[in-house]
Formats: structure tokens, C-alpha cells, sequence
């Protein structure tokens, strides 16, 4: 399974999403490649001081002398390896226009790996640029995690119609999995009818996990740990341990 974690809209729990559920599914048992897309890093300083990395995924991406698996470094969690970004990685969009094979450079370059992991997670930046379209043509499938805000559904019809783009020509096998709510207060009224409103768009693609804030979460990526080894016992560590057998059980 490759699992692109997408949603144009920033803040909505993408990065805190990829990088526990990467957590989850690799203390599972299951081989795991986190790959970050977003040139920001936040992925990335969450398991590697990114100061230290000599290859990145920019490099691996754009240079024809390299692959994605020189790109592949451990983390301290068994079972979980991540291909990191670094800033550079936002000069992908300009270094790779005009190329015929721009949209499926990361597809390409992916292939050889998919081998060895049964689940590769790739976190995106919140944009709609070339980086999100490159996942989208990668991924088997798209999980899109939605905050739990007055705003919550804007943007999504550009999310979705450039999905609906993708599966008509350049990946016509990408299945939405579905929406997790993120960032949820249940104990305002205002977050109860934002759920409903999601669930009644959505319907059944709506997981039934939902993931609350938390400071826990919020603090992990500090201590370059992911919430189940930070605070394995917090509401955050229960809520990415349900959500990861929900992605299992919907593959």
C-alpha cells in the first residue's frame, strides 16, 4: 500500500497524521517507508536532525545519478525507515518544469522500493503544486485528514477534483480511503455539528476514529519521538492506534 496524506489546506493534522501513523503501522510489525514531501521537513525533524543528512529527497528526486534508496534512512523506531526533506526540495517544482516526465518522477523513482515495505506513507505540502500531484500519481491510495474548524471543508472540492484529474489519465487505480477529523474539541457544540457536517459529506469514506488535539501530540516532534513512544498511554497514542487498524482494515 502506498497511502499519500493530502489536504492543500496547512495546519490540518497532516504531518502529526503521517508520522504516527507511520509510527503505528511499523510497531505493528509492518515494514514501513515514511516519505516526506513537504519541503518544510516537519516530518523529518520529527526522527533526524536534518543538519546531519548529507542525501534528501530532492537529491534522490532530481539528480540522475541517484535513487530513492540512497536517500532511505533508519529512525529509532524498528521497522520504520523515512526518505527526509529539506528546504532544497521546494526548488523541485521550478528544477523539473518543462520535463515530459515531471508528474511521475517520484513513481519512477519509487518502483525499485516498493519491494521491501508493505506500506509506504508520504506526508505532502499544502499545496496543489507538482510535489502533491507526484503522490498522487505514486499512491494506491489518498487518506485526507480534515480539522475540526469553522472551516473545515474548504479547498476540498480543488483536493478532490485534482483527484478525480489524476485517476482519469495518470493514475486511474488511486482509491480515496477515506477522512479522518483531526484537531477535534468534543466539548464544544460547534466541533459536534463540524463532525456532522463531515460525516454528511462524506458518509461512510469518514473514519470512525477521530483525533482530538492534544498537547502530547503537539510536543512529541520535539523530543524527535512519535506519541507512542512519548506518551504511549495519552488519548493522541489510543486514537493513531485505532486509526492505523482502521487503514489496515479498509486496504
Amino acid at each position: 500500500m502506498i497511502l499519500a496524506i493530502a489536504n492543500q489546506k496547512g495546519g490540518v493534522g497532516k504531518t502529526t497524521t503521517a508520522i504516527n501513523l507511520a509510527a503505528a503501522l511499523a510497531q505493528k510489525g509492518f515494514s514501513t517507508l515514511l516519505v516526506d514531501l513537504d519541503p518544510q521537513g516537519n516530518a523529518t525533524l520529527s526522527y533526524l536532525d536534518p543538519e546531519q543528512l548529507n542525501l534528501s529527497v530532492y537529491e534522490a528526486l532530481v539528480e540522475e545519478n541517484r535513487t530513492l534508496k540512497d536517500a532511505v534512512h533508519k529512525t529509532n523506531i524498528k521497522m520504520l525507515d523515512l526518505v527526509p526533506a529539506r528546504i532544497s526540495l521546494a526548488k523541485f517544482e521550478s528544477k523539473l518544469l518543462g520535463d515530459i516526465d515531471s508528474h511521475f518522477r517520484l513513481k519512477d523513482r519509487l518502483k525499485p522500493l516498493t519491494k521491501d515495505y508493505q506500506y509506504v506513507i508520504m506526508d505532502t505540502p499544502p499545496t496543489l503544486g507538482l510535489l502533491t500531484v507526484n503522490a498522487l500519481v505514486t499512491a494506491s491510495h489518498l487518506l485526507v485528514p480534515i480539522q475540526s474548524s469553522y472551516f473545515a471543508l474548504e479547498g476540498t472540492d480543488d483536493l478532490l477534483e485534482t483527484v478525480e484529474k489524476i485517476k482519469a489519465r495518470p493514475n486511474p487505480t488511486l482509491e480515496f480511503l477515506g477522512v479522518v477529523i483531526t484537531l477535534h474539541d468534543k466539548r464544544t457544540i460547534l466541533g459536534r455539528d463540524i463532525r456532522n457536517h463531515i460525516k454528511e459529506v462524506f458518509g461512510n469514506k469518514v473514519f470512525r476514529t477521530i483525533i482530538s488535539r492534544s498537547v502530547r501530540l503537539e510536543e512529541s516532534p520535539a523530543y524527535k519521538e512519535s506519541i507512542f513512544s512519548f506518551a504511549p498511554h495519552s488519548t493522541g497514542a489510543l486514537e493513531y492506534y485505532k486509526l492505523s487498524e482502521e487503514v489496515i482494515g479498509r486496504v
